[in-house]
């Protein structure tokens, strides 16, 4: 969850003035402060290549472009769009929740209104193909080869390696073929090292440990009843995409080394995926040109199998908006008698007061009282 002031997360359960801002920005200049619109919404979503979007409308159609340089042209123009509260006593605080590439502004050219869609800016370093095979070589770290990466596209991004003791494991060499996407082979080097990488709020990429709702604290509290936020509750259980068993394997043309692959299974007697019980044996293959050992494809099968395990249980609430949070956050939510923690998986966060605020919830713990 981004830092805000405790006040702040008070006063989302009360009444309160909401604020939003938009300006547009081109070639590192601002071009529009406080871009007047009408409605719009952020999404965030774990699942997705790029992990926030943004739907956009702006009344007036003198802002539909007819030039590569207007403030809402496709040329490399961007959003930056922050949410907040204005306090009684006239102060404002705002989270920002994200920079925005623009997509697509359409609109009638006498009428309006003008609506458009954007993207983080994973997708600016996914566009930038591998115009010749690239390689690891000379990469020592994860970090190091993720960074030269994205900063051959965007010399000048921010790369900040938020996982715990800031790991920082070696590099394998791997080649990849012209043409390749970027950001694939830069999130295949964060699986690699158990970890995910995405655009944050203030465009920066971020390297993170992939969330666990079992030692990963609550940062929000959603509750039914007065004073607590809940609105809406839903619940939807599957066996999809559910495994108890999972095949690493590892092979590496480029370093010379032999295949290799390890196995791991769910040998918890109380499991109700257990390898052999009622569930079944269902087994998920992986494979990575960075494992390069034995050992490498064992650590990835035991990660890649706690998620394997957790219950497909999507949950949907619908709440008092809380723009702070980040998908992948762990929340903690009271209903129908019951206290789970979930792992956040995707929010849409409206721009307006009247829009609403939708979260999907994975997996399921019950909160120990």
């Amino acid at each position: 969850m981004h830092a805000v002031t405790p006040l702040f997360l008070r006063t989302l359960t009360t009444s309160h003035a909401m604020t939003a801002r938009v300006d547009a920005h081109y070639a590192g200049a601002l071009t529009v402060a406080d871009l007047p619109f009408t409605d719009g919404t952020v999404t965030v979503d774990r699942g997705s290549k790029e992990r926030r979007s943004l739907s956009l409308t702006v009344a007036d159609p003198a802002y539909l472009p007819w030039s590569p340089t207007a403030p809402l042209a496709v040329y490399g123009q961007t959003l930056v769009v922050s949410r907040g509260i204005r306090y009684p006593n006239g102060t404002s605080e705002s989270v920002p929740l994200g920079v925005f590439r623009i997509d697509e502004p359409q609109g009638d050219v006498r009428m309006g209104p003008v609506t458009l869609t954007g993207k983080s800016l994973e997708c600016v370093i996914s566009e930038d193909t591998f115009d010749t095979p690239r390689s690891t070589r000379g990469m020592a770290t994860c970090v190091t080869a993720m960074t030269n990466l994205i900063q051959q596209t965007m010399p000048s991004a921010a790369v900040v390696n938020l996982t715990v003791g800031a790991r920082n494991p070696a590099c394998a060499v791997v080649d990849w073929d012209a043409g390749t996407d970027r950001w694939d082979a830069v999130t295949q080097i964060a699986t690699a090292m158990q970890a995910e990488i995405f655009c944050d709020v203030l465009g920066h990429f971020v390297i993170t440990d992939v969330p666990n709702v079992i030692t990963s604290p609550a940062v929000w509290d959603v509750a039914e009843g007065e004073g607590g936020s809940l609105i809406a509750s839903g619940r939807q259980m599957s066996r999809n995409a559910v495994y108890n068993a999972v095949v690493a394997s590892g092979e590496n043309t480029a370093s010379n080394a032999p295949p290799v692959s390890a196995f791991a299974r769910d040998t918890d007697p109380l499991s109700p995926t257990r390898w052999g019980g009622p569930f079944g044996k269902v087994t998920k293959s992986i494979s990575s040109g960075l494992w390069l050992s034995t050992a490498a494809c064992q650590a990835a099968a035991n990660a890649a199998l706690f998620d394997a395990i957790a219950p497909n249980i999507q949950t949907t609430v619908e709440s008092l908006p809380n723009p702070a949070l980040e998908a992948g956050d762990v929340i903690r939510v009271s209903h129908v008698g019951r206290k789970e923690l979930y792992v956040l998986q995707s929010l849409s966060i409206p721009l307006t007061a009247t829009g609403d605020f939708t979260m999907t919830l994975r997996g399921g713990k019950e909160d120990s009282p």
